[in-house]
Parts: C-alpha cells; structure tokens; sequence
C-alpha cells in the first residue's frame, strides 16, 4: 500500500497537548503579526491545524478555537474573510478537490460557521440561520462522503486529506442534531427552488446526491417521501419514456418508436415535472430537438405554455426554432424552462427584443470574452451556445438572478431590473460587452468607459454566476464605483445622482435617506418613513401601483437585531396579500432571499402571493429596514395623511434594531 492510501494512523484517539501547544503558539504568533506588520504566517496555524482534522476530538479543539482563529485573522485578506459571500457549490469544490492549502481553510471556515450556526460564536457579516442553511447545502452536495466509503480520487488526496475532509462532515452531522437528515436536506433543496434561481447548478448536485445515498435509506435516517422522489424523477427521469435513466442513446430509440398519443404524454409529463420544480431535466433537450424534427407543433405543449406563451411562439416561430437549435442541449437544460417563461412574459412582443435577440444569435464573441465562458462553462458546448442559453435563463427569469460570491449587488440588480422592465436596453449592454469587451455609458453627460477603468467594488471575477453575469458585472461594476467616485463630496449620498444614470431614467428622481451621510445618525425619520408612504402604499398615495420597479436600500439585520450592513434591492410592488395584508414585493440579488433579521421579521418567498424570485414583507416591517429609496416628486400624496400608528410601528422596529444608538 502506498502512504496515501493508508487509514489516518492513529490521530483518531485525539490530540496530543503537544499538538495543542503547537496550534495555540501558532494562532497567537499569526496575532501578533497581523496586529504589527499586516504579514500572516497563517501557514504555520494551518501546518498545526491540519493533524487535528481526523478525530472528533481534534474538530473539538479547534471548534473551541474559533474566536481565536477568527480574532489572529487567519482569513483575512481572502474570500473567507466575508463569508456571507461565500457560495457552497463553490465551497464542496475547494473542499474536495482543492489543493491542501485551500482545502484546509475551507474546513476551518466550515468549523466557524458551524460555530456560528449553534449561536456560539457571533460573526460580524453573517447571521446563524444564514450559517446554518450554507452548512445544510454543503452537507447535501457531500452526502456521500457522509453514508458511504470514500471515492478513490479522495482516499489518493495527498496528506490523507480525503479522510479529514470526511471526518468533518460526519462532525458537521453529528453537531447540526439533523434527526431526519434527508427530510431536512429535501426541504432544503424545496425552500431555494422557491425561488426559482436561474443557477441551479448547486441544486441539481444536492438532488443528485440524494439520489445516490437513497440506497442507503437508514444512514441518511427517515424514509424516502414524496418530495424527494419529486425532486429525483424531475432531473432524471419525468416521463415514461426515461422512467428508469435509461441515457440519451437508449431514449433517442425509443422515441422514434413512440406514436403521436405517446408523444403528447411525453411532453405534458416534461412541462409538469418543468414547472412544479423548476429544473429541467437534461432528457428534454433531447426530446425537444428530436420534436424539431418530427412535430414541431408540439413544442409549445412540451415548454408548458399557456395561450399567451403559446401566441408569443407562433408570432416567432423561426426565432424560437432558431433558439432552439442554437442553445438547447442537455448541458444547457435549463434553458427550455428560461424559454418557456420568456415566452410567458410576452416580451417579444415589445418591438426592439426580437431583433435583439436575432443579432445576439449571430454575436461574434471577443476572445476575452469566449476565454471567461470556457472556463466557467468548459468546452463541452462553444461559448457562444452557453451564454445565448443563460440569456434566455435571465429574460424568462429576471428576479431569479443572483450575485453568487460577487459583493456587486448594486450591479445585479440592474440586470434583474433590465432584464424586467428593459430587455433590449441588457441585450444591448450584453451585446458590447461579448463583442467588444467594453461596456460604455453616460453620466451627467460625460461618455464613460469601462475599458478607461480601475478595479471596482469587486477585485475578482465571478464565477459561480450566470454567463451574463460573467461578461457583464465586472464592467458594470467599474462603471458603478466610477459614478459613485464623481459623486463624492456633494454633502448628500452619492445613491442619488448614481442610481437614476446607472439602473436607467425609470428610476424617479426624487431620493430619501434615513441616515446623514456624515454621521450615520437618523435624519428626519419621521418624515422619511411618512413619504415611503405617501409614495408607495396604494392606501395612501391615491391607489397608485408601482409602474416601474425601483432601486432602494437596506440596513440588513440578523435573528438578534444585528446590524449586518447595507444591501441594494429593488422594489417590485405593493399589493395585498390573502390575508388582506398589505406588503411589499422585493428583489434581494444574493442568492436567497429567505432571512430571519429579527423581532419576527422574517422574509417571506412563498405563501403570500410572491411571484417567483419576490421576496415580501408587510409595509412597516419592510419600512423599518429600509435606509434609502427613490420615488417620483411629481406623484407624492400627502405624507401627513399617512396614520401615526404606521409611522410609529415602523420607527420603534428600527430604533430596536439598527438604528439603535443612532
């Protein structure tokens, strides 16, 4: 046997006082110079961690150690410095199949916000419920590290790190108190499809794993029930016809040998296990370009159409098959379900969208470009098919974007709100950026360039984005900071005059802010939450619906009240719910929408009328987070008709929770 494939030797009867005395020294020496120089020998706290990663009683002490490693600022510097960001497809990457360095503070970052999820160490940037649903993610796409042996790619890792690395996933199990680990996960995996993300990547691993570890029903604990089954037959086998996962070869021979009755069951199974999940399987790529060539008159039932999807795809009938053809592939799956809901939106029928969409068809890629697609996407597909396919994700789902690990949410959400209201204006933007490599657009009257331009807010590309996002953001981004840069020193936020020029002249031109700008203390809250009123809610401000979605800002909070930071979000409408309550609609672009930020504010994805990607909340607790919102001057009711209960609810919730000391 060679010295890689051995078993931990034993390092499982736990730490010796040696090895704790070397951790401790390293941690403390890592202290010491960041605290003087800014220089981390974080190798050395690394070098002595690493040896305490194979038993629960290594985990053990560095668990205990983790306001410590957190305090020495062994992250710091890195992504795992604002694990917030942090995305855990990304993470069971690194995790397994990283080099040591990065694998090692991938599990150390695992064990503090395991720390965090259990309330027993308190980070700045995220709350324990947002911990606890990352770890919950993670454990999902690593199932089978949990129930089973390892592969052989993880038992060859050099430094046996494949052992460690599943010695604290059965820790991360064993302290989370899963009693039904699978009924847990499932529902895991139902609560982020509810909002329909367009990158589901993640997911479809997560339902993959459960699939595998369904053999072993006991280790995972509870039975296989009907959400999971669901969840499984919508990725691998909706129809008949690939019931049991027959393959792509097997299933092309069969469907030639179905007649037209069989067909249409076909692709009503499809459009149900589509639309009731969310995923798509990679079988109706399969079937829908074989109806191209046998009964095209069927697609519109296989996509799940309604009359208006319907109507939009006999009004185009040689762009949708041109779409087709161009961009559905079973490594582009979901983009049947972008398509369908593109087409349910009607956009085409706005005059500039279907000639955008035939010059993106025909979009000549820089290499720059084509180089950031190939390695995000690989090459299974050219670079031109991947990024039309997540066009159509983007357009048929503009609140299902996500800003993945990119701390850009102000440039996310201009795409969401393009995407809704301006599709040819991101077709356009999308246009300069893959042909040229250059995004161009005009501030105060200037032309300005992002190809002129430094690092903005962002000093990495995204990577776990859609390919829109790819091309885009790191030019928006730039773009974004350099107005925010001109506005500075103006005595009012830079918001003001940015977001109009950026998100588009929709954007009302009237702006409030909560805080002074100098100070960060209230200013005229009362009067700031009076005209959120009298602008926004349709009692209030004469029936008036929000026309366009609009830019605002939050002061997002955790389960305790703490204050987290500032967030951008777009406001989509005000409406009431089936309860008679009035709420606000929201797009949040991180990724998930679903959060606890205390004293009983919880946002709500689903069960209150939300459309798909909306996040809401009833008007006051909404009002009580938000910091910063534009509104039309023209259209503003009278905010002293607004009722002091309102007011007062809305301002006793932000006084008990950020604005607290303001």
């Amino acid at each position: 046997m060679t010295k890689d494939s051995i078993e931990p030797d034993n390092q499982s009867n736990g730490p010796s006082d040696q090895r704790l005395e070397e951790l401790d020294a390293a941690i403390s020496r890592l202290a010491e110079a960041n605290a003087l120089h800014g220089v981390s020998p974080v190798f050395e706290v690394i070098d002595a961690a690493r040896p305490l990663m194979f038993s629960p009683e290594g985990l053990d002490a560095l668990y205990r150690r983790v306001p410590a490693i957190e305090a020495a600022r062994l992250f710091g510097g890195s992504d795992w410095d604002y694990p917030q960001t942090l995305v855990p497809s990304l993470a069971v990457r690194t995790v397994r199949h990283g080099e040591p360095v990065a694998t090692l503070v991938e599990s150390l970052s695992q064990i503090r916000l395991l720390a965090v999820a259990k309330g027993d160490y308190t980070h700045a940037s995220i709350s324990a419920e947002h911990a606890h649903h990352f770890l919950a993610q993670v454990l999902a796409m690593n199932l089978d590290l949990v129930v089973g042996d390892l592969h052989e790619s993880d038992r060859l890792r050099p430094e046996q790190l494949g052992h460690a690395v599943q010695s604290l996933y059965h820790y991360l199990l064993q302290h989370l108190g899963y009693e039904n680990l699978l009924e847990h996960l499932v529902a895991e995996v139902w609560r982020i499809l509810a909002q329909r993300p367009v990158q589901v990547a993640g997911v479809k691993h997560m339902v993959t794993q459960i699939a595998v570890c369904l053999e072993k029903p006991d280790a995972l604990g509870g039975e296989i029930n009907d959400d999971a089954v669901q969840l499984i037959n919508a990725v691998f086998s909706p129809t008949e016809g690939c019931r049991e996962d027959p393959g792509f070869e097997v299933y092309a021979e069969r469907l030639a040998e179905m007649d037209d009755a069989t067909l249409l069951q076909e692709s009503i199974a499809f459009a149900q296990a589509m639309h009731s999940t969310g995923l798509v399987s990679a079988y109706m790529p399969v079937f829908i370009r074989y109806l191209r060539e046998r009964w095209n008159e069927l697609i519109p039932t296989a996509l799940g159409l309604s009359y208006t999807g319907a109507d939009a795809f006999h009004c185009y009938p040689a762009l949708i098959h041109r779409l087709i053809d161009e961009a559905l592939f079973p490594e582009t799956s979901q983009c049947a379900y972008g398509l369908a809901m593109m087409l349910e939106r009607g956009i085409l029928y706005a005059p500039p969208v279907a000639p955008s969409l035939w010059r993106q068809i025909r979009l000549p890629l820089c290499d720059a470009a084509a180089e950031k697609i190939k390695a995000v996407f690989g090459t299974s597909r050219s670079p031109e098919c991947f990024l039309l396919a997540d066009v159509l994700n983007v357009l048929g789902r503009p609140l299902g974007i996500g800003q993945g690990n990119y701390p850009t949410c102000q440039s996310t959400r201009a795409l969401s709100m393009w995407a809704y209201n301006m599709p040819a204006e991101l077709l356009r933007i999308l246009a300069w950026a893959a042909r040229d490599d250059e995004i161009t657009m005009r501030f105060e009257g200037d032309s300005i360039s992002s190809r002129e331009l430094g690092t903005g807010l962002a000093t990495e590309p995204p990577v776990d984005v859609d390919a829109v996002s790819l091309l885009t953001v790191p030019h928006l981004d730039r773009i974004y900071f350099e107005m925010g840069r001109r506005s500075i020193g103006r005595g009012e936020d830079p918001h003001k005059w940015v977001n109009s020029e950026f998100h588009g002249d929709h954007v009302g031109h009237g702006f409030r802010i909560a805080v002074d700008v100098f100070t960060g203390n209230l200013k005229d809250f009362d009067g700031f939450i009076r005209d959120f009123y009298a602008s926004y809610h349709p009692f209030y401000n004469g029936n008036i619906p929000v026309i366009n979605p609009q830019p605002a800002g939050i002061a997002v909070t955790d389960s305790a009240t703490r204050f987290l930071g500032w967030h951008a979000i777009t406001i989509q409408r005000l409406a009431l719910d089936a309860d008679k309550t009035m709420r606000v609609y929201f797009f949040n672009p991180n990724n998930d929408s679903g959060q606890n930020w205390g004293q009983g504010i919880v946002t709500s994805t689903h069960g209150h009328n939300e459309r798909y990607g909306e996040a809401s909340l009833p008007v006051a607790e909404f009002v009580s987070r938000l910091y910063v919102f534009h509104y039309d001057p023209l259209e503003i009711a009278d905010p002293a008709e607004v009722p002091a209960e309102e007011v007062d609810r809305a301002m006793e919730l932000a006084k008990g929770s950020w604005a607290a000391g303001r």
